[in-house]
């Protein structure tokens, strides 16, 4: 892409700020509850919210931490956004190339995720102070969230 081409399409992209993106997050969360709290009470009955270990065995793990990684990235590589994105009108998009994001700059986001929140969210909410609205976690895969 030539820089002509690629400031055409930065200038045409609508970076999807803070808040928008936090809501999106609240009601992915909600959804992952919905149904990851199901799952994990009909292995572990009460016991899972009673216990003080931070995973109980192989099917928390796999339900708990794995199972939402899959499908993040999933939706992430096919649909270029999670439902709540998709309800905000939002996509994850490849920061250079406008197109949907790599399996592997998708895996690259949610691992910086983990590096986005440990000192006390501050990679969040970079978002807000950004001027591409990009996190840690999009600076580190080298995507941009914009509106549909």
């Amino acid at each position: 892409m030539s820089s002509t081409e690629m400031e055409t399409s930065e200038s045409q992209h609508h970076y999807v700020g803070f808040w928008a993106r936090f809501g999106a997050s609240i009601i992915d969360t909600i959804l992952v509850i919905m149904i990851t709290s199901p799952l994990l009470y009909s292995i572990y009955g009460n016991e899972y919210w009673e216990t003080d270990q931070f995973i109980i065995g192989l099917p928390d793990f796999l339900i708990s931490w794995v199972l939402p990684l899959v499908a993040t990235v999933l939706f992430w590589v096919y649909k270029s956004a999670t439902p709540g994105k998709m309800v905000l009108k939002a996509k994850v998009v490849d920061a250079e190339t406008g197109n949907a994001p790599s399996t592997q700059q998708s895996i690259i986001r949610y691992v910086g995720y983990y590096i986005s929140s440990l000192p006390i969210g501050l990679g969040f909410i970079w978002v807000a102070f950004d001027a591409k609205k990009q996190g840690w976690h999009d600076k580190i895969a080298g995507t941009v969230v914009v509106s549909q």
